[in-house]
């Protein structure tokens, strides 16, 4: 049995365009453009790399209200209580108890298999530092709820958010990870610095 979408500050009306517009603004302001758009699916993982920069939090956003995507986010439990914890859901947080018998990929299939509409953004490196593994959670989620991956590529130097490619997993993570990887590969986010060099993952 599905639910009916939760109100968020990406879908309020009117609040949620001016936020598309002023999105625009800023993102043209900057310099930064978005190639591609999100596939027309109800259900699916996004992720986006390289995370090199703390800006990459003000960038997602300026993507998502550019596209007027309704996406979610996994946060800590605690972090939706009283008195700050509605403002959290609102922002399409989808809080995650740690305590709970269940883990955080089935806690996560079963909020997608309750929810009509189901975007969940993930930054697969889980920090801005250097990683040599990606966590995998993004893909047992995407695994367990039956649901593709899209994949937006950060290129900080054609100021680029190139976005739209939608991977669905098959029966062989080691295979999967490996092209999921590949897409990302030599590419470099807002701070070339930290650009990552993607190995094979390991479990």
């Amino acid at each position: 049995m599905t639910g009916q979408t939760a109100r968020t500050i990406f879908n309020t009306p009117i609040l949620s365009g001016i936020f598309h517009y002023l999105a625009l603004l800023l993102m043209r302001l900057a310099g930064w453009r978005v190639d591609g758009k999100l596939p027309d699916l109800p259900k699916f993982i996004l992720i986006g790399a390289p995370h090199t920069s703390n800006w990459d939090f003000v960038l997602f956003l300026g993507l998502i209200f550019t596209l007027r995507a309704d996406v979610r986010f996994m946060g800590k439990r605690e972090l939706f209580s009283n008195p700050f914890g509605w403002f959290f859901y609102y922002c399409g947080g989808i809080p995650v108890d740690r305590k709970k018998s269940t883990g955080l990929v089935e806690q996560m299939v079963e909020a997608c298999n309750k929810s009509d509409h189901f975007i969940l953004t993930i930054a697969p490196e889980g920090t801005r530092h250097h990683v040599s593994e990606w966590k995998r959670g993004f893909y047992h989620i995407a695994k367990g709820a039956g649901i593709p991956i899209v994949m937006a590529q950060v290129d900080g130097k054609h100021k680029t958010v190139c976005i739209g490619k939608v991977f669905q997993p098959t029966d062989s993570i080691e295979a999967d990870m490996k092209s999921i990887q590949d897409y990302f590969a030599g590419v470099a986010g807002i701070n070339p610095k930290r650009k990552r060099k993607y190995i094979t993952l390991q479990s």
